[in-house]
């Protein structure tokens, strides 16, 4: 297996459809030059997430495409989902996305892409001075945007964007690093602790779009309190190291 899509879902039966009309021409495409697995993780779920998915999807007969589903019995958080998925994926690279197409679903080829380019980790990054914002309410970009300034002052400067969950990594990278959260904080958490063993990650210009579906299940309160400890983690390390 070349590649691997993983793709959380936490009460997102509205946005199957938009997942079929948007996302399955561009895995189409990708087996131009991949074979591609692509896992749903329902999280939980309680609208049918899971019924809607497996009914989209599970019957499809697609060449070099395959299918797999995972469910949550309760909702355990997105970190937890990504786990879920990290341990049954076969891919030699991985791409983790939202369900809700905020990241437009036709970018993955040019993301995947960037992997090729001695990149190990490639993330998203609607803060670069080429990527773009659209529709998102001020004050999430207000939490993302502060937890990402803080994190570039830790960690490092250039990299404009730490808090999205849509990436590529390759497969060296999900089998080294282990994070702990399973919560929002996990996609951050993943990509800093390998940023500090070493590993190489560029940003990919992206447009972050409103979503048109449903609401979004971050918990505020406990994810800024979440980046906080682990800021707070990473400075002690960076200071043990510095000794």
């Amino acid at each position: 297996m070349d590649l691997s899509i993983i793709i959380p879902c936490y009460n997102e039966a509205e946005n199957v459809p938009k997942l079929e009309k948007e996302f399955l021409p561009v895995i189409q495409k990708l087996t131009e030059r991949y074979s591609v697995e692509v896992i749903f993780v329902d999280d939980g779920s309680s609208d049918g997430t899971y019924d809607a998915l497996r009914t989209a999807f599970a019957s499809l007969l697609l060449p070099n495409i395959s299918f797999e589903f995972r469910q949550h019995p309760t909702n355990l958080g997105l970190g937890a989902a990504l786990k879920t998925g990290f341990a049954k994926f076969q891919g030699t690279k991985v791409v983790t996305t939202d369900s809700d197409g905020t990241y437009r679903f036709e970018t993955i080829p040019d993301m995947v892409a960037y992997l090729d380019r001695g990149v190990d980790i490639v993330t998203a990054s609607p803060y670069h001075p080429n990527g773009g914002v659209v529709g998102v309410p001020k004050y999430r970009l207000i939490l993302s945007q502060g937890a990402s300034f803080l994190y570039r002052l830790l960690v490092e400067w250039k990299v404009h964007t730490y808090t999205c969950l849509y990436r590529a990594y390759r497969r060296e990278v999900i089998d080294q690093i282990k994070f702990e959260s399973n919560g929002f904080l996990a996609g951050t958490e993943l990509m800093v602790k390998g940023m500090l063993k070493g590993f190489v990650v560029a940003e990919f210009p992206a447009v972050l779009h409103r979503r048109v579906f449903g609401a979004s299940k971050a918990k505020l309160a406990r994810t800024v309190f979440a980046h906080l400890q682990f800021q707070w983690w990473v400075f002690l390390y960076k200071l043990r190291l510095a000794h």
